[in-house]
C-alpha cells in the first residue's frame, strides 16, 4: 500500500502548479532524507561528503579523478570538494598525485584504506537509501524518476539538449 500524497504535491492541477509542485517535492524529499543518511553514516565515522567523494573516486577509471572532474561529479561546491579531499588525505583515505599530462592539475586517488572504509560504510548507506527513499517507490516509479531527473541533469550539465 502506498502512502498518501499530500494534496499540495499531487499532480493534476496543471500548468505552473504542477511545475512548482514537482520542484517543491524534490526539495522537500532531499531535505527530509539527506539528514537521515548523514546521521546514519556519522555513526559509522563516515561523513556523507566523504562517502560521496570516495564513491566517485572508487567508480572512476584507475580509481582517480582530476580535482575538476571530481568537483563536477559530487554534490559539493568546488571549495568544499577541496576541503573534503584535504580531510580524506589527512585520514589517509585519499592521496593527491600530480597529473603527468597537465602540471597545473592533480589527481585525487582513493587509497586501499579508503576503499575499505567505503565498503564498510556501504551497507549503512544503502540501507538508509532503501529505508528512507526507495521503499516508498515502485520499480516503475524509480525508473521514471531516474529517467526524468537524468534528463534534467544532462541538460543542465550541457551534455544534452533541452526537450
Amino acid at each position: 500500500m502506498r502512502a498518501h500524497v499530500p494534496r499540495r504535491y499531487a499532480p493534476g492541477v496543471g500548468g505552473d502548479a504542477d511545475r512548482v509542485s514537482a520542484w517543491a517535492v524534490l526539495l522537500r524529499v532531499h531535505a527530509a532524507v539527506v539528514p537521515k543518511l548523514e546521521r546514519a553514516l556519522a555513526a559509522e565515522g563516515m561523513p556523507l561528503a566523504w562517502y560521496d567523494v570516495l564513491l566517485e573516486l572508487n567508480a572512476a577509471p584507475d580509481r582517480r579523478l582530476r580535482m575538476s572532474e571530481l568537483g563536477a561529479r559530487v554534490v559539493l561546491s568546488r571549495e568544499r570538494v577541496s576541503r573534503v579531499v584535504d580531510e580524506l588525505e589527512h585520514a589517509e583515505l585519499v592521496r593527491r598525485e600530480p597529473n603527468p599530462d597537465d602540471k597545473r592539475s592533480r589527481f585525487a586517488v582513493v587509497t586501499a584504506q579508503g576503499r575499505a572504509r567505503l565498503r564498510a560504510a556501504a551497507p549503512t548507506y544503502l540501507s538508509g537509501v532503501e529505508r528512507h527513499y526507495t521503499s516508498h517507490l515502485g520499480e516503475d516509479e524509480m525508473r521514471v524518476i531516474a529517467t526524468a531527473l537524468g534528463r534534467v541533469l544532462e541538460a543542465e550539465e550541457g551534455r544534452g539538449l533541452p526537450r
